[in-house]
């Protein structure tokens, strides 16, 4: 065997392995997420999205195009708001809950709409493929304050990015109204073996004190989303539907 036919052969195997790898990834979180829930409302509806038929499914799906009364945010993206706020099922814990709300999409990647939950000053680093923030100066429930609009996975797992044009890497403090289409729901996952479904991560981080946002890994650094877009986001609330609400905020 040659060096070309071997380096060939080669590739095909690690090509092969990757692509095990891959689909054993997306086949453990689905166990983990199946069987790490405990009850209750947000088990229920997991269980129905990721086991139930094309017409269960689309009774899940959730779209505020307009702000819920009392709130001052739209919902990013339209679909299925599966993993909630301050989640501590697999794989997160209770030491350290999901920091923000997952959105998943009935349709393919790159086709679900994402927009700005608010007015602010978009900012995308320069390594980023597939997340924006935004800068919102003023919140609008503790005015005075700085908070930070996170958008995540708009990429497919490949890093080819979803995220407009308009928002190029390193892109820093470009305004937009709530609304402006920032891009599309995606599965990017970085470099991790895990494979995910198609979804928009987003969350609300704190700023740092000096005109930066904090760690959005680290849930001590996010807001609930439930008093800002008027919706039982909380894994506490255990909701059997996600939809506005007058008394939004469940405590633990």
């Amino acid at each position: 065997m040659d060096g070309r036919t071997f380096s060939r052969a080669r590739w095909g195997c690690w090509a092969r392995a990757a692509l095990l790898a891959t689909l054993a990834g997306a086949a453990l979180y689905l166990v983990a997420r199946l069987t790490g829930l405990t009850g209750g409302g947000s088990s229920e509806r997991l269980r129905r999205w990721w086991l139930g038929d094309a017409t269960q499914r689309q009774a899940l799906i959730t779209v505020q195009r307009e702000q819920c009364p009392g709130a001052p945010f739209v919902l990013p993206a339209d679909g299925f708001i599966g993993l909630l706020y301050a989640d501590p099922s697999s794989p997160y814990s209770a030491a350290a809950p999901h920091q923000g709300i997952d959105i998943f999409s009935l349709g393919a990647r790159g086709q679900t709409p994402v927009y700005a939950a608010y007015d602010g000053y978009i900012t995308r680093e320069a390594s980023w493929r597939s997340a924006l923030i935004q800068r919102v100066p003023d919140d609008p429930l503790q005015p005075g304050r700085t908070i930070w609009l996170y958008y995540a996975h708009m990429a497919d797992p490949d890093g080819n990015s979803y995220i407009e044009p308009a928002f190029a890497p390193d892109t820093h403090e470009l305004f937009v109204p709530q609304g402006t289409l920032l891009g599309y729901t995606g599965d990017y996952n970085g470099a991790s073996l895990w494979a995910i479904s198609v979804h928009l991560h987003f969350s609300i981080v704190a700023d740092d004190g000096r005109g930066g946002y904090t760690n959005e890994l680290e849930f001590a650094n996010t807001l609930d989303p439930s008093p800002y877009l008027g919706m039982p986001l909380h894994y506490a609330c255990q909701a059997e539907t996600i939809a506005c609400v007058p008394n939004p905020v469940c405590l633990p």
